[in-house]
């Protein structure tokens, strides 16, 4: 497969494919700067219940998550791409003209189930098209831009809110989704031929949840994962209050969050060289262990001030933390995909989708919880990763029986 067509160069592949992930990070991070009006537009009475904007687009990714990747084996990569890209175009349409909050939520869950399309099929576009290290190469620049994206889309949202209504982010989505789909169409072949593709079977979904629910490593880092990432979720569902209402930094909102943000993605790119020396499994307990202990600390701190720590002391907190989540995000999927080898393309739709769905239900009640202090936000990360910890003790202990049973 290191054979790729002509048509379409390694550059410009990698540029359509990075554009297509970017999309999910786009969807999210550059509404966050928004919350606030949407809110305020749309009749929210509760605070709090903004935030429904970004957890009800992970609701859709989840659930779309767990059929795009055996739906492009069975009718093509491009045409699973089309009908996630028309998703997402109809539900940025109810979003931009709604006048009610509720329609833009089911307009944000279309959206949710538009983008999980890309995020799946990207992958198994790279893996048809390239092989061995050239996949390995082309992952790796596609990751860097969706590394990039979290760090610009907050900016990008805030330059728009200066010169445009919230409205108007919805139709640069459309827009963008637009121009990506042209794009597709017209450089990018086919690469599923209709002989290599295998029937859509609920079955086989069926079979590939049973076999994540059986084998122990697979379930257990399966929840880890879904852990970990709720306690994030819930960073990102509370961030626009904690940083422009709780410490009013307004418009200097998006620089924070790009900061933070880049001390995720250099965890991602620093991972690489530290798994090597220190292996995926010690490296993943380590990184839960050190958010834990820094969780716990920072409750300390935070008791002390009346949950308003200073914003120094919060953002180190926050810095450390988030390059702990970096060292997990990687390691912890691969550790849950290692038994599932030989369902590769559906099992990672199963684990993908399961621990989306724990990971929305959990952030979603931190960030419901916020009240104005950081205490839900530290008390979700304290809690989850002390419990992520408790989870790979027992897939441990698990393999220890196993090893010792006759």
């Amino acid at each position: 497969m290191d054979k790729p067509n002509k048509s379409i160069g390694f550059a410009e592949f990698i540029a359509l494919m990075a554009m297509m992930t970017a999309l999910t990070a786009l969807s999210i991070d550059a509404m966050l700067p928004a919350l606030s009006e949407i809110g305020l537009e749309l009749g929210v009475t509760r605070a709090n219940d903004s935030q429904l904007v970004i957890s009800l687009l992970f609701l859709g990714i989840a659930a779309g998550q767990m059929f795009y990747g055996p739906l492009s084996d069975s009718i093509g990569r491009k045409p699973t791409i089309y009908i996630g890209f028309g998703l997402f175009g109809i539900g940025c349409l109810l979003s931009m003209l709604t006048t009610s909050f509720q329609l833009m939520l089911v307009g944000r869950v279309l959206q949710g189930l538009g983008v999980a399309a890309p995020r799946v099929v990207v992958l198994a576009l790279v893996r048809d098209r390239y092989g061995g290290r050239t996949m390995a190469q082309v992952m790796s620049f596609v990751m860097a831009v969706f590394i990039l994206v979290p760090v610009i889309a907050p900016s990008f949202g805030q330059v728009v809110l200066l010169v445009a209504h919230w409205r108007m982010i919805f139709a640069i989505y459309l827009l963008l989704v637009v121009v990506i789909g042209i794009w597709l169409a017209w450089r990018q072949p086919e690469t599923l031929p209709p002989d290599r593709r295998i029937p859509f079977s609920l079955v086989r979904i069926g079979r590939a949840i049973r076999e994540v629910f059986s084998h122990r490593p697979a379930f257990g880092y399966t929840v880890a994962i879904g852990l970990v990432s709720g306690a994030f979720i819930g960073y990102l569902n509370s961030a626009q209050q904690l940083f422009q209402v709780q410490y009013g930094l307004g418009q200097l909102f998006s620089l924070y969050f790009a900061l933070l943000a880049l001390s995720l993605g250099s965890a991602s790119m620093t991972n690489a060289r530290l798994v090597m020396r220190f292996g995926m499994r010690a490296l993943s307990f380590r990184a839960m262990q050190s958010i834990g202990v820094l969780s716990v600390i920072f409750l300390a701190v935070a008791a002390l001030t009346a949950g308003q720590p200073p914003l120094w002391s919060l953002t180190l907190y926050l810095l450390l933390t988030f390059f702990g989540v970096g060292l997990l995000f990687g390691n912890l999927n691969a550790l849950a995909m290692e038994p599932l080898g030989h369902i590769a393309g559906v099992g990672a739709a199963v684990v993908g989708s399961l621990s989306t769905f724990i990971s929305l239900l959990l952030g979603t009640f931190i960030g419901q919880s916020y009240n104005g202090t950081v205490f839900p936000l530290v008390g979700g990360f304290a809690l989850l990763s002390i419990t992520a910890i408790g989870v790979t003790r027992w897939i441990e202990a698990g393999e220890l029986l196993s090893q010792a049973s006759p």
